[in-house]
């Protein structure tokens, strides 16, 4: 009984080694997350330039999930034909069709919300693939710099949403600003420069203010620099 309760864990041990190698030989064997990086400097810009018109919030909703079919594949997590990656690009598309043929209060709120999910959920599929080369290496940093831009923009959204579902302006300065002021405002909170010409106004907005800032910082001074310490002194194998 001892024998087999101890083979136990090793088996799902090795098999989860085994899922683990089959990731890292996949992503290595053809993936990049440069195309990712593309993708998400891609929405970003897109999101900073577009205007306010209902089709461009489905436009970022359409933008991010290629994103994550992307990121998806580049991880190795899922194959370009996989039933999972087939109903993530069916939902993201319907969905996105939905809010440019349906613009309203809530239609807005619920672009606002999932958008931020689909950034979010790029930013962990990334940092999982990025884990699981078991190196450090340029593609690390392609993929860490997507992250981190991925984290100014699950702030856009989390104000664009605040600001459609409050009652006041989202800004002390009487106004819940455009989307592109919204970019603005969030990118420079993140990285901590805090020009004073947009302040958050109320609990809410002061709460997400803070702890994008703290995010932003723990980022930098944790994961990048880690990053670009082991590129620059990689260990020697022993």
């Amino acid at each position: 009984m001892a024998a087999r309760r101890v083979r136990a864990p090793s088996r799902a041990a090795a098999r989860e080694r085994r899922e683990q190698e089959r990731r890292q030989r996949r992503l290595r064997a053809s993936h990049s997350y440069g195309l990712v990086l593309g993708l998400v400097i891609t929405t970003f810009l897109f999101a900073l330039l577009a205007s306010d018109a209902a089709w461009t919030a489905s436009m970022l909703v359409l933008l991010l999930g290629v994103t994550l079919g992307c990121a998806l594949w580049s991880s190795g997590i899922a194959r370009l034909r996989s039933v999972g990656m087939l109903a993530v690009s069916a939902f993201v598309v319907a969905t996105a069709a939905g809010s440019a043929f349906r613009a309203g209060h809530t239609t807005a709120i619920m672009s606002a919300l999932l958008s931020g999910v689909l950034a979010a959920a790029v930013a962990f599929v990334i940092a999982r693939g990025v884990v699981d080369q078991g190196e450090v290496n340029w593609n690390s940093v392609r993929g860490a710099i997507a992250i981190y831009l991925l984290l100014g923009l699950l702030f856009v959204f989390a104000y664009s949403a605040v600001a459609r579902i409050g009652s006041g302006p989202l800004f002390v300065q009487g106004t819940d600003g455009t989307r592109s002021e919204r970019v603005y405002f969030s990118y420079v909170t993140l990285a901590t420069v805090g020009y004073g010409d947009y302040s958050p106004k109320g609990d809410v907005g002061h709460t997400l203010a803070v702890f994008e800032a703290l995010l932003g910082q723990l980022y930098l001074v944790t994961v990048v620099a880690v990053i670009v310490a082991r590129i620059s002194h990689p260990r020697s194998e022993p």
